[in-house]
């Protein structure tokens, strides 16, 4: 990807809509997405930036403006986006999406974790919990989505700007 190319308004707007779906996602189902037991569906969207490093801007800004939602305040504005931000920006340095995966689910288990409880949660419940509901969406149910039906999908991988050469475009050359 080109200096050029990150800045061009078609580029632009799909990081603006990525950012966009994860604050709606996150928000849609407001209650499940915070607190100790959590399934933040929306979650799923950080799997783009296996596929496309940019999109660790927008998922990080989407984060953070879902974040100022929550019902934790300012220690979550911070912390579940510094969370969400360790995961991300190593994500598409990573050799698949299984691995990309494990990043998520750490770094939101531990981070959020110690987040929530900073607000008075218990430590290790929290940690764990935080933990399991990233490794259902992400783990589990991103990642087959991803790997199984988006990955060969040649229009969304052309829609999301994938850079990645994925197994079936490696067979192709």
């Amino acid at each position: 990807m080109q200096k050029n190319e990150i800045f061009n308004v078609k580029n632009l707007t799909r990081l603006a809509l990525v950012a966009a779906a994860y604050v709606a996602l996150t928000l849609m189902v407001y209650p499940l997405e915070y607190g100790p037991i959590q399934l933040r569906f929306s979650e799923i969207l950080v799997l783009l930036c296996f596929y496309r490093k940019d999109y660790a801007v927008s998922l990080t800004v989407g984060c953070l403006i879902a974040n100022m939602f929550s019902p934790y305040g300012v220690l979550d504005i911070i912390l579940g986006t510094l969370a969400t931000a360790i995961a991300v920006f190593p994500m598409y340095y990573t050799k698949n999406i299984w691995l990309a995966a494990i990043l998520p689910i750490v770094s939101n288990g531990i981070i959020v974790g110690f987040d929530l409880f900073l607000c008075g949660e218990p430590l290790w419940f929290s940690m764990g919990t935080v933990a399991l509901g990233e490794l259902v969406v992400i783990g589990i149910l991103g990642t087959v989505v991803f790997k199984f039906i988006l990955e060969r999908n040649h229009a969304f991988m052309r829609i999301i700007g994938s850079t990645r050469r994925t197994a079936e475009k490696t067979a192709e050359v």
